[in-house]
């Protein structure tokens, strides 16, 4: 069942990255669907973290996607050349995200190789996963209860003992808070 947009508005972001684990992000991409289960997030903790691209209330035309209302895409160019694709949580101002990292591949497999222009299926990484999905930058701010790219609940059961936590990778600028407990990572002992 895909996700409805109340799922997205809860205010605690660092509980919400969690709940995705086990989750499939499917996109409907140039008429081919590609899917996933959701198997590392992070979560960016609104204008309060410094690893946040809205720290102290910045807002800037890329940032102004993360102040709309929870349920839509942030996705953004990282070093000119990775897409990186956040799910935007939180209700309308409170500018929180989700960090997609990894994905465990369903369906679309040979596509997924396609775009990547790879023989070996590859979706560890949030650059990698992007172009996987087929994920631009031209997706930022659509509707995740939408036809183009949506979050399903399948009813994988995920227990709190199969979630690895750690900091977040690649915020050292962030200092103190490069070091709070905000990545997430699906272990092999959940059930489907």
């Amino acid at each position: 069942m895909k996700l409805s947009s109340d799922f997205f508005i809860d205010e605690n972001v660092v509980d919400l990255a969690q709940q995705l684990l086990g989750k499939v992000l499917v996109t409907r991409i140039d008429g081919k669907i590609t899917s996933g289960i959701i198997s590392e997030t992070e979560a960016y903790n609104g204008i309060s973290d410094k690893a946040s691209h809205a720290y102290g209330g910045r807002k800037t035309a890329r940032t102004s996607t993360m102040y709309e209302k929870g349920g839509i895409s942030y996705v953004y160019l990282c070093y000119g050349i990775h897409h990186l694709f956040n799910v935007v949580t939180g209700p309308k101002n409170n500018p929180q995200a989700i960090l997609i990292r990894a994905i465990q591949p369903l369906e679309g497999k040979e596509e997924m190789m396609r775009r990547r222009k790879s023989k070996k299926l590859s979706t560890g990484g949030p650059g990698t996963l992007s172009q996987a999905l087929g994920i631009g930058i031209q997706h930022n701010a659509i509707s995740l209860c939408g036809p183009l790219i949506y979050i399903r609940d399948e009813n994988i059961r995920v227990s709190p003992s199969s979630i690895a936590i750690g900091p977040r990778i690649g915020v050292d600028y962030a200092g103190e808070d490069a070091l709070l407990p905000y990545r997430f990572l699906l272990t092999k002992d959940y059930t489907h």
